[in-house]
């Protein structure tokens, strides 16, 4: 996530560059034929360029429109993480207690129901991250600005992250499962259940606490569909074709506009049609960077640091102190 103003233009530039070079290009060659060579027939009238242009503006916005939705809900899914995380700490440490006799041993379970969260939000992050062939990691730009943050999902273990929140047990017992943090849910409620049967938790308690695991089952179960259905490909690629068919037509509708100007008016097709095609292939990059919002681009969730936030949250509810440092933005990129 970008916590600046906005994007610098010229860190833009540098992201659409391939763009700018294939267009110079695609501008540059029909201009010479015209003007140098004087092939005139290579000028087309620019109304069927403009009915291009209409159609491949009205794809454009539709799929920005989508793909910021598909952004916006895995926000909205995260934010309810956050809050109904902070509710399962109230809950581990208000409703786990011993009524018949002393409290003084309920502290090792409150923080072992709480960390055990930790590592569940770990074991999700890690799955969200995890590349699909669908997904923009391959891409030149996108592995061009990688240089300008760190993804800390690729960057560390998920054994070393998940290892402090949980016992050795629970820890080898996740790592042999494929989807670690729905065993880490399971683990929750096999743990309640039995504190229940020892009585530490009462009947309403323990079934609210259940429907707390059963809301971050849904909200795990959302993020692994935005996760694992991608924006729908045959959209994606009409929306590919126009731009760069109206991309390679805008030169040519262009040329006798400009030769009206003088002799060297035809020039000016060039810088013209760059920035003409620019617009477009620039709003078809960005709808692309923004259709994953679990990818591990720029514009992502910043999962680590929304993870880092409950933390912080949640181990103060258990009175400690040493906490770690919020997640800081590289580069006013937040992940």
């Amino acid at each position: 996530m970008h916590t600046g103003s906005h994007y610098k233009l010229n860190q833009f530039l540098v992201w659409t560059r391939r763009n700018i070079i294939w267009l110079f290009i695609v501008a540059i060659i029909p201009t010479v034929l015209y003007a140098v060579f004087d092939f005139k027939w290579l000028a087309i009238p620019w109304q069927p360029v403009a009915l291009v242009g209409t159609a491949a503006a009205f794809i454009a916005g539709f799929k920005n429109t989508q793909t910021y939705n598909r952004l916006w809900e895995a926000r909205k899914i995260w934010g309810s993480i956050i809050n109904d995380s902070r509710t399962w700490g109230l809950m581990s440490k208000d409703f786990v207690v011993n009524l018949k006799g002393s409290n003084e041993d309920l502290p090792p379970i409150h923080k072992r129901l709480i960390y055990r969260h930790f590592a569940w939000l770990t074991a999700l992050r890690f799955q969200l991250r995890q590349p699909q062939p669908w997904e923009n990691t391959n891409k030149s730009y996108f592995k061009k600005f990688r240089n300008h943050y760190s993804v800390p999902e690729w960057e560390t273990e998920l054994e070393d992250v998940m290892k402090p929140f949980l016992s050795d047990d629970d820890l080898k017992y996740v790592l042999k499962k494929k989807n670690r943090a729905t065993q880490l849910l399971s683990l929750q409620s096999e743990d309640l259940k039995n504190l229940r049967a020892q009585n530490l938790i009462d009947a309403y308690p323990y079934v609210e606490m259940e429907a707390m695991l059963k809301e971050f089952f849904t909200h795990q179960g959302k993020a692994e569909r935005i996760k694992k259905f991608p924006y729908p490909r045959q959209f994606a690629s009409i929306n590919m074709f126009f731009i760069v068919l109206f991309a390679l037509l805008v030169p040519f509708g262009m040329l006798d506009e400009f030769a009206k100007l003088g002799d060297y008016g035809v020039w000016l097709t060039i810088p013209f049609s760059v920035v003409v095609g620019w617009v477009f292939t620039s709003l078809e990059q960005v709808g692309e960077s923004t259709e994953n919002p679990f990818e591990g681009g720029a514009n992502d969730i910043p999962m680590a640091s929304l993870s880092r936030t409950i933390e912080i949250d949640l181990r103060e509810m258990l009175e400690e102190t040493d906490l770690p440092k919020p997640v800081e933005a590289v580069n006013e990129i937040l992940m």
